[in-house]
């Protein structure tokens, strides 16, 4: 496979060596989501370039589910190309040194919110079909996050919208997928403190 020149796949090293730490000393939330790690390991022995978006065949990508301060609430966004609603999230950049800090370099940068924490253990990985480079795979790897008391959001340009909604009476329409991030991502909260850095 050809990767584009302009892809410096030195710059994923240490992103990629994070994420197959990362995926394979996790204990799946799900059979699905235990399938799709399988499948995003066994992506990831092409090496770095499985991070980077010009690989073809499917690149890892990472998202995070934002909850406010009391886990009462969710932040989603109604995508601006696919007009779903949908949690934040996209693809890893040279950067970006863990799969956890793409994470929640995506929920701030879409968020607009600072000062997010972050718990560093996947809340669940989907696969999904995309139109990245005439037609690929997303890997994505989730992960549950929170925002400070008070924190208040500001719509980017990837969004036409954002919201909190809570975790029983999420929007219309909703991406596939996004439901099924709630309960793994209340349980995260539950279970440790989220920091603020991975």
């Amino acid at each position: 496979m050809r990767v584009p020149a302009d892809d410096n796949l030195t710059a994923y090293a240490d992103l990629h060596a994070d994420t197959v730490a990362v995926l394979t000393e996790w204990a799946a939330t799900s059979p699905a989501a235990a399938a799709a790690r399988d499948r995003t390991l066994d992506l990831l022995a092409a090496g770095p370039v499985a991070m980077s978006r010009g690989h073809r065949p499917g690149h890892v990508t990472a998202s995070a589910l934002v909850l406010d301060a009391t886990g009462a609430r969710v932040l989603l966004c109604l995508h601006g190309k696919f007009r779903q609603w949908v949690q934040l999230g996209g693809h890893c950049e040279p950067g970006d040194r863990t799969l956890a800090g793409a994470a929640l370099r995506e929920a701030t940068e879409e968020s607009g919110i600072t000062g997010l924490r972050i718990d560093p253990v996947p809340i669940d990985v989907d696969i999904h079909p995309v139109s990245c480079q005439g037609g690929s795979l997303h890997h994505d790897v989730r992960f549950a996050v929170l925002a400070a008391p008070g924190a208040v959001e500001r719509v980017s340009d990837e969004s036409a919208a954002l919201g909190w909604f809570p975790p029983h009476r999420l929007p219309e329409p909703l991406a596939g997928g996004t439901v099924q991030l709630v309960a793994p991502a209340l349980a995260a909260l539950r279970r440790a403190p989220l920091r603020p850095v991975p």
